[in-house]
């Protein structure tokens, strides 16, 4: 099966799909936002990282920024934050380039490593993509952290693969109904920029955004 672009979802989805199902609905479904100061940092890092100006060559290795990429299959698309290409005689050529690479992707976070691992999948289906787009393996990547400034790398298993695979299409079944999950609220919570418009008393409606309109009419 492969899904048509305008079918596309955002692989940064994946990441918030994985942290709280109900946070993606409200962010990719109902189009709401809000910012905290994780959020603020969390941009200011990405726009750095994302400047595809500075695309760097060191020897046997191309750095590239803000690659665009996409899968038919997996129906998502996005930008990776850095694409590391290492030369080497297992890899695939690339246009302008003598010699064969390897694609290493490197996603990168505002804090610290987490005790889940939402941000390897988010890594993973950036990888999955490139896979798919220039038939190539990638054994794996890397999350660089903010905060510690150091990079942990991640290994891209079977397992990791099959679990973007399962929460892709939960993902795109919750995208056709154009429904909002409930959730039990958690400590998680606290770290969430969308606590204030996530408000248990909203969970019995069918649509955050459908409560707002109505009760900012009747203010108006």
């Amino acid at each position: 099966m492969a899904y048509n672009e305008e079918e596309y979802l955002q692989i940064s989805g994946l990441q918030h799909f994985a942290f709280c199902r109900r946070q993606w609905a409200l962010i990719h479904i109902e189009q709401l936002w809000a910012e905290n100061l994780r959020t603020v940092e969390g941009s200011m890092l990405h726009e750095r990282a994302h400047d595809a100006s500075q695309r760097e060559k060191r020897g046997d290795l191309l750095i590239t920024r803000d690659m665009r990429v996409f899968s038919p299959t997996l129906g998502i698309s996005g930008a990776c934050d850095v694409v590391e290409f290492r030369r080497r005689p297992d890899g695939v050529p690339l246009t302008g380039q003598s010699g064969l690479f390897v694609p290493y992707p490197v996603e990168y976070k505002r804090g610290a490593p987490r005790m889940d691992h939402a941000n390897d999948l988010q890594l993973c289906a950036q990888a999955m993509c490139l896979e798919e787009m220039l038939c190539c393996e990638i054994p794996e990547g890397a999350l660089y952290f903010g905060e510690t400034h150091h990079r942990q790398n991640v290994m891209l298993t079977g397992e990791l693969r099959d679990e973007v695979r399962e929460k892709l299409e939960e993902m795109h079944r919750l995208y056709e109904k154009q429904y909002t999950p409930k959730v039990k609220p958690s400590k998680s919570c606290n770290a969430c920029s969308l606590k204030e418009l996530c408000l248990p008393r909203m969970m019995n409606r069918k649509s955050v955004k459908a409560y707002l309109h109505e009760h900012l009419g009747e203010e108006a």
